[in-house]
């Protein structure tokens, strides 16, 4: 596979300026795990080959396909007799691992059997390359993800035994006379086999014996590596596994009337054997159903990934076969479903258009290259975002052409919160309403992975064996899934109970208020914590701000209560270090100066302040840079939009204004933005830089109203060139930030203004006439400009865009990934 791919991979002129690279160090490899033990040594039928008789002359007769499975190997999938019972462990004990991965694994379209040993070296192989993946670039999640393999019973034997005796393909073009003809699975109707392997009456069987060695596997997991666990459990289904998870998992299904002629227990699960279960708060344990005999999953999915899977032909099939083809088909109990495919696979389909003919119209999301975008692309995924991006889509009639082609960018979390009355009212509730219920989770469905052009010249029965060992070594498709679990795409709004994105947990537990009336007049407000980021020269004195306000226009200033500093001291481990305890002042401020012993040396430091009384905080971070240090200024205010919006929504962004910035700062420039804007809509600023993607920055906001804003940057720009020793290589705005650019000593070559711009100033300054993508040209031309030089690049600036760290300054703790820490 990877040599298809060096042959025909070529460089792309169409991609965007989204990648983020970020360096990481080793860690503790994943421990290798094998299910060998789970499963039962049992025999097959061992009996010598069967002598069809006449009575029996039949390619659905069993003797038929009990021979038909001796000619191509004996099957080793046994499933598990039983389920042991689930043991809950101490609640005192914690267990270090976040996310249980397993993997059920019943081989390709064209696997009739599998033996257990090649399945545990696609897993091997799996971990293996889990593991560097995350050794490089998501150092933060090594030692809190482990997989396990499910083993499933093979479902395709019967059905390419009857395909195979069916087809005239099936055996050497020219037999001899004495030699038995050789069976083979070259030329059998493909989309057939996923249809005839799931309406044979053992199929029910065949799911049973996979619910049950996924809960000996859980089960096993619990006694051993995983006793405290209450993190998340992932499903990922092969080819073939992944119909079989699909249908467990709609047996653990709630939702009443959803089971579309499947197998599926919808009634409320209750324990009946009385033993201890495991807390509520994580699990939800499921016994035998003593209505229909039919066992369930014994834990709660939150992921479930397929590859490669004909899951949409099934559906499909059993769409039309039902007799109420009205009812909408039956939805997993997973909270978000992932359908990775590769666009040439003669097996896949898409699961989309199933629960809507709109997405017909939409193609599916492009899962980026690893190798170009190692934290993702910033690419829109979410399903309020396709909404919004596509309301010609989403109207009353299906009537629609395509969707325009266009570059979309990604919304952060709290842009798509904050305009889902925008969709509203462009749309009919009840449209949008309808989609969301039977929509498989809050992202889209469909996943299509880069593929050589080189598999085109392939026999299509090849394919399916070619892909399915494909996804066990795919980077990208291993980079995808540690972004969806470990949540570095998207990050809470703020103000719910969400999970936690940063893997943050407070060391502080709530205390009481030291004010009684703060309680009172906290009561439903919402928090508007904000502080501006530091940039401090190496040996100067580190101090560290941050205001505390709640409710709109800062109706009510936290004072007098305790604050807990926390500073992310190594930021490729993860792991926060607890400063010290402040309490803020009348105004609702903190000042902390780093002590001395604690001083931090030159790199960006994650800062995290939050407030003991309920435990929202407020993230910024901490520059320390050598003396002389290149930086590009950016004035946000003028420059970066092109349209003033009077109705509240988003401003347009001008062309090309992302590019510019993303090109200074993959030359290695420290990025500032400065804004006179009043500190109190930092949260509105920074979340429309997080919508329109424009890479990570240094932000500096004006501290409360001021009645000269200009005056206020001029400070703001001398302070980091006298103070710090900051070069200012370039600098960026409208045509009010001439005086300021001019007054700190920029030459007009220096300063670069969009927009309109007075005669008596277009002397001092360099006029953008053209836009931002003629000056990116320029930019890009031999000699338009240069890398930073030395001390720029000592700073670890992280290649990555707002919505991946500073989009989200404040929001509730939740339950994340378990990170390790101290105090100093």
């Amino acid at each position: 596979m990877e040599s298809i791919v060096r042959d025909s991979e070529s460089p792309s002129d169409d991609e965007e300026f989204f990648d983020c690279q970020d360096e990481e160090e080793n860690s503790a490899s994943l421990a290798k795990w094998s299910s060998l033990d789970l499963l039962a040594e049992e025999d097959l039928d061992s009996s010598p080959n069967v002598i069809i008789e006449s009575h029996d002359d039949s390619i659905f007769s069993q003797r038929y396909l009990k021979s038909s499975l001796v000619e191509r190997g004996k099957s080793v999938d046994q499933a598990n007799p039983g389920s042991p019972t689930l043991s809950v462990s101490s609640p005192h004990k914690s267990c270090p691992i976040s996310v249980l991965i397993l993997v059920l694994h019943a081989g390709s379209l064209l696997d009739a059997n599998v033996e257990l040993m090649a399945k545990k070296s696609d897993i091997t192989t799996f971990r293996g390359a889990l593991e560097a993946v995350m050794r490089s670039h998501y150092a933060s999640l090594i030692g809190h993800v482990t997989v396990r393999l499910v083993a499933c019973p093979s479902i395709t034997s019967d059905a390419l035994s009857i395909l195979s005796g069916v087809s005239p393909y099936s055996f050497d073009v020219s037999p001899s006379a004495g030699d038995a003809p050789v069976i083979t699975h070259d030329s059998v109707p493909l989309g057939a086999v996923p249809l005839l392997s799931t309406c044979t009456s053992e199929y029910t069987d065949l799911v049973n014996k996979t619910i049950q060695n996924a809960n000996a596997t859980y089960h096993e997991f619990r006694k051993s590596d995983g006793i405290g666990f209450c993190g998340q459990v992932v499903l990922i289904g092969d080819s073939m596994g992944s119909i079989l998870a699909y249908d467990a998992l709609c047996r653990s299904s709630v939702k009443q009337g959803d089971n579309e002629g499947q197998d599926a227990d919808n009634s409320a699960e209750v324990s009946n054997d009385g033993k201890l279960m495991a807390p509520v708060f994580r699990r939800r344990s499921s016994s035998t159903s003593e209505q229909s005999g039919l066992i369930k999953l014994e834990f709660e999915v939150n992921d479930f990934f397929m590859f490669g899977s004909p899951l949409s032909l099934v559906l499909a099939y059993r769409k039309l076969a039902s007799d109420e083809k009205s009812n909408p088909i039956c939805r997993p109990a997973a909270s978000q479903v992932y359908n990775l495919f590769h666009p040439t696979d003669p097996v896949a389909g898409r699961l989309e258009p199933l629960l809507s003919a709109r997405f017909s119209l939409l193609p599916p999301v492009n899962i980026p290259r690893f190798q170009n975008y190692p934290l993702g692309s910033g690419q829109p995924y979410h399903l309020l975002e396709v909404v919004q991006s596509n309301p010609q889509i989403f109207s009353e009639g299906l009537t629609v052409g395509p969707p325009p082609v266009s570059h979309l960018r990604r919304l952060s979390e709290v842009s798509i919160q904050s305009t889902v009355s925008g969709v509203v009212d462009t749309l009919p509730y009840h449209t949008i309403n309808s989609l969301r219920q039977k929509w498989w989770g809050t992202k889209r469905l469909d996943y299509a992975l880069y593929c050589p052009e080189g598999l085109a010249n392939f026999p299509t029965n090849a394919l399916p064996h070619l892909f399915h060992a494909s996804f066990w070594e795919s980077s990208d498709v291993i980079a995808f899934i540690l972004r969806q679990v470990g949540r570095f795409e998207f990050g809470g709004s703020g103000t719910g109970e969400e999970k936690d994105t940063t893997g943050f947990h407070p060391t502080q537990p709530r205390e009481k208020w030291i004010r009684k009336r703060t309680s009172v007049k906290l009561k439903n407000v919402t928090a508007n914590h904000r502080a501006n980021d530091v940039i401090v020269k190496e040996g100067a004195k580190q101090v560290v701000m941050a205001r505390f306000m709640y409710g709109p226009l800062d109706m009510i200033t936290l004072a007098g209560e305790k604050v807990d500093i926390h500073i992310m001291t190594e930021p490729s481990s993860g792991e926060w270090v607890h400063f010290s305890t402040e309490v803020t002042d009348k105004t609702g401020r903190i000042s902390y100066a780093i002590p001395d012993s604690k001083q931090l040396s030159y790199g960006l430091y994650p800062v995290k302040m939050v407030v003991r009384g309920d435990h929202t905080w407020v993230d910024f971070s901490i520059a320390v840079v050598p003396p002389r240090t290149e930086c590009v200024v950016f004035s946000i205010d003028g420059s970066f939009t092109a349209s003033v919006s009077v109705t509240g929504k988003d401003p347009k962004v001008r062309a090309g204004a992302v590019d510019v910035v993303r090109h200074w700062q993959e030359l290695g420039y420290l990025i500032i933005y400065i804004t006179g804007r009043p500190d109190m809509q930092q949260c509105r600023v920074l979340s429309w830089l997080a919508q329109h993607n424009f890479p990570h920055g240094l932000v500096s906001f004006a501290d409360g109203l001021s009645t000269d804003p200009l005056g206020h940057k001029a400070a703001y720009l001398k302070g980091l060139i006298q103070d710090h020793n900051v070069i200012i290589h370039a600098a960026y705005g409208s045509n009010k930030d001439i005086s300021v650019y001019s007054s700190i000593g920029l030459k007009p070559f220096e300063i670069f203004i969009v927009g309109k711009v007075s005669k008596k100033h277009q002397s001092n300054a360099t006029v953008l006439s053209d836009g931002y993508a003629a000056h990116l040209s320029t930019l890009l031309a031999h000699g338009g400009s240069r890398p930073a030089q030395g001390n720029a690049r000592m700073v670890l600036v992280p290649r990555a865009a707002f919505s991946h760290s500073a989009s989200i300054r404040r929001r509730r703790c939740g339950s994340g990934m378990v990170a390790k820490r101290s105090d100093v």
